[in-house]
């Protein structure tokens, strides 16, 4: 049974989703205004406005809690219980009007993630998570596809471009690996793993906020998630994530990973 102080905040994840979906909504008719940060990625008027708002909402239910997002960087990362927020994961495809892209809201509980929340204000569809619990597509409960084989596996990966030569062959040899790969999809893609629909996603160049909340989602659905070499995702980390249906397969690609040539690079892409 899940606790009272959970259940809270996972209202308080879906109120916050309510916010960002609004405005994604307002705005999903117009082109963009685009602006190219520092790290070469894009970042649009609306990325801004959403973490802002959901930042202010957050300080006023929870001043005591941290937060973490894409946009305005880390205040209190310290905390306990630390927000994790990517206002528009898939920026790329939001102002290519392609409808993969999602507002991703985290909560870290001592610096590992553990509750999570995506909404698709496109397709107006919702996962939510919590590690170790259980997680939930439009309300319903989800589970990861256990036990399937790697030459039986469905595997995401985003766009190849954000990969080190050295990530993309480890990539390219699971590829040749998998039954299929497909490319792009961003939270989309992770998603459909805790939903049962893909057995693999991997992926580098990322950060905490790209990750957070569809680890908890994840491992809410009895998947596992790491870096690449099998350890965990946490509020300082930046870098390599493999995410799998069950804890079979993402040890059996940990051990194809380490043993496709030397050791992991970090990626320099962004999303």
């Amino acid at each position: 049974m899940i606790d009272d102080f959970t259940s809270e905040l996972l209202a308080f994840a879906h109120s916050l989703a309510e916010e960002s979906r609004s405005i994604l909504s307002r705005v999903s008719d117009s082109a963009p205004t685009v602006s190219i940060k520092a790290d070469d990625s894009f970042v649009t008027r609306t990325d801004r406005e959403i973490e802002a708002r959901l930042r202010e909402r957050i300080a006023d239910r929870y001043p005591e809690h941290g937060v973490l997002g894409e946009e305005y960087g880390a205040e209190r990362p310290g905390a306990e219980y630390v927000w994790v927020l990517d206002p528009i994961d898939g920026t790329a495809a939001f102002i290519a009007g392609i409808p993969v892209y999602g507002t991703l809201i985290g909560v870290a509980r001592n610096g590992l993630p553990w509750l999570g929340l995506v909404d698709h204000a496109a397709t107006r569809e919702r996962l939510a998570g919590v590690a170790g619990y259980a997680s939930w597509f439009q309300g319903h409960r989800i589970q990861c596809r256990p036990n399937v084989a790697l030459e039986d596996a469905f595997m995401t990966s985003s766009n190849p471009r954000f990969l080190s030569a050295e990530q993309l062959a480890k990539v390219l040899s699971l590829d040749g690996m998998v039954r299929f790969t497909q490319y792009g999809g961003s939270c989309y893609s992770y998603g459909s793993l805790a939903r049962g629909r893909t057995d693999l996603a991997i992926d580098a160049g990322l950060e905490a906020f790209d990750i957070f909340a569809m680890a908890a989602i994840i491992e809410g659905a009895l998947g596992k998630v790491s870096d690449w070499s099998g350890g965990a995702i946490t509020l300082d980390w930046r870098g390599e994530v493999l995410a799998a249906g069950d804890a079979g397969l993402h040890a059996h690609v940990l051990t194809q990973l380490q043993d496709h040539g030397g050791g992991v690079v970090a990626g320099a892409g962004a999303r």
